[in-house]
C-alpha cells in the first residue's frame, strides 16, 4: 500500500491539489483531474492511460477502501482526515469523503484513436457540448453501450471536469477519446476512417428505428438548442427519433443514448 500520511490541518501544503476544488476545477488544474467517491477511484486505479497521483479520504473508510488503495502506484500518498478537515480543504461538504487527483497520460491524437479501431467499431462523435452534466451523461451512456471511441471537437468542454466524471460514474475513465484541433473537419475525419457519419436531428430523413446500423457508424450530437450545424447535417446520414405529436426535443445525453442502443444492439454479432 502507498504511505498513509495524516493531515489535521486543512493548510497543510502537501494538500494544496484539493483546496477549493469547485475553483479549481475551472481554472489552473495543469492538466490534472480530481476524482471523486470510490467507483470513480477504483476505475482510476484500474484504468490504463490514467494514473493517480495522491488519494485524500476520511480516516474512517480506510479499511473498505484497502483493496483499491492496494492498486495505487507505491508513490501516490494516501492522506487521511477527518471530515470536517476534508470539508474545509475543498470547501464544501464532501459527503462521499473521497477525493484523488489523477492524470492523464499520452492522450492519443483523433486519427491515432481512430486507426486502432476494430473491424465492426461505433464511436461517438460530439460537437459543442459545453454543459458538463451533459458530457458526464454522454460518457455514461458511451462506456454502458461499448463506445469505441469518443471524439471531441474543440468547441467541447473538457470531460475530465470533476463534475462531468462524477455524472459519467467514472466513465470517462473508461471509453478512450480524443480532441480534435480547431478547425479540422470531423465529418471528414470519420469518412477517412470508413467510419458511417449518423447524424441525430429532429428533422432526419430516417426514424431511428427504420436505420440499419452500419458495420461501422459514427453516432454525432451537438449541443441542445442550435443543435449540429447544416454544413455538417447535409454530409451525414440523419435520423430522428419520433415523438409525441407537438414535441421534438430531448435532452442530448438521452437522445444520444436511445441512438447509441439502436446503432449497438441492432448490430450483427
Amino acid at each position: 500500500m502507498p504511505d498513509l500520511i495524516a493531515i489535521t490541518d486543512p493548510d497543510d501544503p502537501r494538500v494544496e491539489a484539493y483546496r477549493h476544488i469547485r475553483e479549481r476545477d475551472l481554472v489552473g488544474r495543469r492538466g490534472l483531474f480530481v476524482a471523486e467517491g470510490e467507483v470513480v477511484l477504483r476505475l482510476l486505479a484500474r484504468q490504463a492511460g490514467f494514473e493517480a497521483l495522491s488519494v485524500l479520504i476520511d480516516g474512517r473508510r480506510l479499511e473498505k477502501l484497502t483493496p483499491i488503495l492496494d492498486e495505487l502506484p507505491d508513490n501516490a500518498p494516501v492522506y487521511l482526515a477527518d471530515q470536517a478537515v476534508i470539508d474545509a480543504i475543498a470547501g464544501f461538504h464532501l459527503h462521499r469523503g473521497i477525493l484523488a487527483i489523477g492524470r492523464r497520460v499520452a492522450p492519443p491524437s483523433a486519427t491515432g484513436l481512430l486507426s486502432r479501431l476494430p473491424e465492426r467499431a461505433l464511436v461517438l462523435a460530439l460537437a459543442g457540448i459545453a454543459n458538463h452534466d451533459n458530457m458526464g451523461g454522454l460518457f455514461r451512456n458511451a462506456a454502458a453501450f461499448g463506445v469505441d471511441a469518443v471524439l471531441l471537437d474543440a468547441d467541447c468542454c473538457d470531460p475530465l471536469y470533476r463534475k462531468a466524471i462524477r455524472v459519467s460514474v467514472g466513465g470517462v475513465l473508461v471509453t478512450p477519446f480524443a480532441r480534435l484541433a480547431p478547425g479540422e473537419d470531423l465529418v471528414a475525419l470519420l469518412e477517412a476512417h470508413s467510419l458511417t457519419p449518423v447524424a441525430l436531428s429532429p428533422a432526419g430523413s430516417v426514424a431511428l428505428s427504420a436505420l440499419t446500423p452500419p458495420p461501422r457508424a459514427a453516432l454525432i450530437a451537438g449541443a441542445e438548442g442550435p443543435g449540429l450545424p447544416p454544413a455538417v447535417l447535409t454530409r451525414c446520414l440523419t435520423v430522428s427519433i419520433p415523438m409525441a405529436s407537438g414535441f421534438d426535443s430531448l435532452n442530448v445525453a438521452t437522445a444520444t443514448g436511445i441512438g447509441l442502443h439502436h446503432l449497438r444492439s441492432a448490430s450483427p454479432a
